[in-house]
């Protein structure tokens, strides 16, 4: 299973002359709540061994943070206020990286009196963000709130999510496997601005190089191959397709993950239909849904813009649960806010309903995606702006039909269509299980793109 990492270092920052002890007291505090929040996607990198008590003051003492910092290869920094802080101190510990950086101070319980001096977090924290921006650096804030409340823990793990999306785009390597279709001009998009914008690289991949590949796979009776072939067919019925082609479609997939491992690639754009029926003799899309489970997710008809997307949402969630690209196909009969996410047989097996039963009918998978709450997004691109569109709402019921597919219910649809329809995006949408849409707007925020919120009102609608 692909997954990555985030490294973050935290420098935790008080004023010179006020209370180590009450800073130590605050920094305790923090440290303890944040080193239980997503340990297994994060590494924390703290300054311990640099400083008294492992909280910064001292600008002599800077170098050394962020030589350790380095060393460890952050991608992201949290720098937490225990009190006024050091201004001077934390903008040059974040000038020295450019990278994500949030900020938070806890609320402080009692104003200052004749005899006794408080911590005067908040304002230490509005003059500090004035000096980041002078050095350029982007950051984001936590509400000044305790740290025991659920506004700490959410806002401390939403910034993880920006982070990991951040780490994630940097450097992305979209495997482009095939051409367009030639009837979907829809997809197209410019790969040299991809570079020079986002560090985004298509990496192109004959499909008759995969179809090789697959073929000796299965001449060789390839033991990975052959475990995963007896896993597919234990998990999905597949008494519609000839036990050829069945094969043929497995061996499709450890073909492609191994060339997307050997060029570095983690998510892919994938021709299906009009390419592979032709090199290969069967329409692979259940290869994209096994994909994604594996943490190499693909988008379908070679939209690459719809992989860059299906990248962001698998950072969301942190790496913990594959989102899946769908297309936008009708309104819901009876449900006027309600529409089909559908695709003809691409999404992860890992999504299925419990209840549903998973088939293979013409190297497609056939079964209804589980019920939940699901954020959706697309990555988007016209004369050379770019775009992200999200929105959140709650799976429903409704008729059964073909494929992989989910009804999907929000506040207004109306609004929702209009704002696809003026994009620019199409009739791809990326989808992942969870709250993310307060996420997807702060990476916008990073990248410096238009952020399109399903959620507020249009103006162009008749």
């Amino acid at each position: 299973m692909y997954k990555q990492k985030l490294i973050l270092g935290v420098a935790p920052v008080k004023r010179s002359f006020l209370s180590m002890e009450e800073a130590k007291r605050q920094k305790d505090k923090f440290m303890a709540v944040i080193r239980d929040i997503k340990p297994d996607a994060v590494e924390i990198v703290d300054v311990d061994d640099q400083c008294e008590s492992g909280i910064m003051w001292d600008t002599a003492k800077v170098p050394g943070v962020v030589e350790k910092f380095r060393s460890a290869g952050v991608d992201a920094l949290f720098i937490p206020f225990c009190d006024f802080g050091e201004e001077q101190v934390a903008a040059q510990i974040a000038a020295a990286f450019k990278l994500p950086t949030l900020v938070w101070g806890a609320r402080d319980e009692r104003p200052n009196s004749d005899e006794s001096r408080g911590r005067d977090t908040q304002c230490g924290m509005f003059a500090a963000t004035k000096v980041l921006r002078r050095h350029g650096v982007k950051y984001s804030y936590i509400y000044n709130c305790e740290t025991e409340s659920g506004d700490f823990r959410n806002g401390y793990e939403n910034f993880l999510r920006v982070a990991m999306v951040l780490k994630t785009l940097k450097n992305l390597r979209v495997a482009k496997i095939g051409e367009r279709p030639v009837p979907f001009m829809s997809v197209m998009t410019n790969e040299a601005n991809l570079i020079n914008r986002f560090g985004v690289t298509t990496i192109p991949v004959s499909p008759y190089a995969v179809a090789e590949r697959a073929k000796k796979l299965i001449a060789d009776n390839d033991p990975a191959f052959a475990a995963y072939y007896d896993d597919l067919t234990a998990r999905m019925d597949s008494s519609a397709m000839t036990e050829e082609n069945v094969k043929k479609a497995a061996a499709t997939k450890i073909a492609i993950q191994g060339i997307m491992e050997e060029n570095n690639c983690s998510v892919g754009a994938f021709e299906c239909w009009s390419a592979f029926p032709a090199v290969l003799g069967v329409c692979p899309c259940v290869v994209l849904g096994e994909m994604a489970d594996a943490g190499y997710p693909l988008a379908c008809e070679t939209d690459v813009n719809g992989a860059i997307t299906l990248a962001i949402l698998r950072a969301c969630n942190l790496y913990e649960e594959p989102g899946f690209l769908a297309d936008l196909t009708i309104r819901h009969p009876q449900n006027d806010n309600a529409e089909l996410l559908w695709h003809c047989g691409p999404f992860p097996y890992s999504l299925k309903a419990e209840s549903s039963k998973a088939r293979l009918v013409d190297g497609q998978e056939r079964f209804e995606l589980k019920q939940g709450h699901l954020t959706v997004c697309r990555f988007d691109d016209i004369d050379g702006k770019y775009y992200l569109f999200a929105g959140e709402g709650d799976t429903t019921t409704g008729p059964e039909t073909n494929g992989t597919y989910v009804w999907f219910e929000v506040d207004d649809w109306k609004r929702w269509e209009e704002k696809l329809m003026f994009g620019p995006y199409i009739h791809h949408l990326g989808g992942a299980y969870g709250n993310y849409l307060p996420v997807l707007r702060e990476v916008a925020r990073y990248l410096e793109i238009e952020f399109d919120n399903a959620h507020e009102q249009g103006v162009h609608s008749l």
